[in-house]
């Protein structure tokens, strides 16, 4: 079993920034991949960025560029840095642990965007 607890949503301005951790505890041997979901009002959940173990990272169109993913192996953490944050960036986000044919998900932290 694997246990993540997001932290760092808020409210902000449109332009601004906001960083989002995830801590990972339990058995994270078993983890690949870590990734960032997000999923706003009345849509389905999206995949914003992930990462692998080797450092390598995927993001959606709509957040490349603009948004950051990384982690931190001693700290078991992952981070995901987001600048010029627009409105349509509102949404609750999730962090997700991949591994073993495994998967997990955090309680989610909520993001929100002013214009």
């Amino acid at each position: 079993q694997v246990q993540l607890v997001e932290s760092g949503g808020g409210l902000v301005q449109a332009g601004g920034s906001l960083r989002l951790s995830c801590a990972a505890s339990g058995s994270v041997s078993s983890i690949n991949t870590m990734a960032w979901y997000r999923q706003a009002p009345g849509k389905q959940r999206e995949s914003a960025a992930r990462i692998t173990t080797s450092g390598s990272t995927d993001y959606a169109g709509s957040v490349k560029g603009r948004f950051t993913i990384s982690r931190d192996g001693a700290k078991n953490t992952v981070y995901l840095q987001m600048n010029s944050l627009k409105p349509e960036d509102t949404a609750v986000y999730y962090c997700k642990a991949e591994g073993w044919g495994r998967w997990y998900w955090g309680q989610g932290t909520q993001v929100t965007v002013s214009s």
